[in-house]
């Protein structure tokens, strides 16, 4: 692996379809985002650790560099 990450992932919403080009924080998870287009609020589906992961072209820094394991982890949530 060449180390290189990419920090910008477009999302495409599950309930409208309309796509945003977002940038990816490279030490935090995002687990909620609201679509600009429908207003619906995304949550990671299950497995997932972030919305970049569920519906991002590009995963999220920490699995991109192969750091993912235990990455993200919701406090209290199991």
């Amino acid at each position: 692996m060449t180390g290189s990450v990419t920090t910008t992932s477009t999302i495409t919403c599950p309930r409208c379809g309309g796509c945003s080009t977002e940038t990816m924080p490279t030490d935090a998870c995002v687990f909620f985002y609201q679509c600009p287009h429908c207003q619906a609020m995304l949550q990671p589906r299950p497995g997932d650790c972030c919305v970049f992961c569920s519906y991002g072209d590009v995963r999220c820094p920490p699995k991109q560099t192969g750091d993912g394991a235990g990455c993200c982890e919701v406090p209290g949530h199991e």
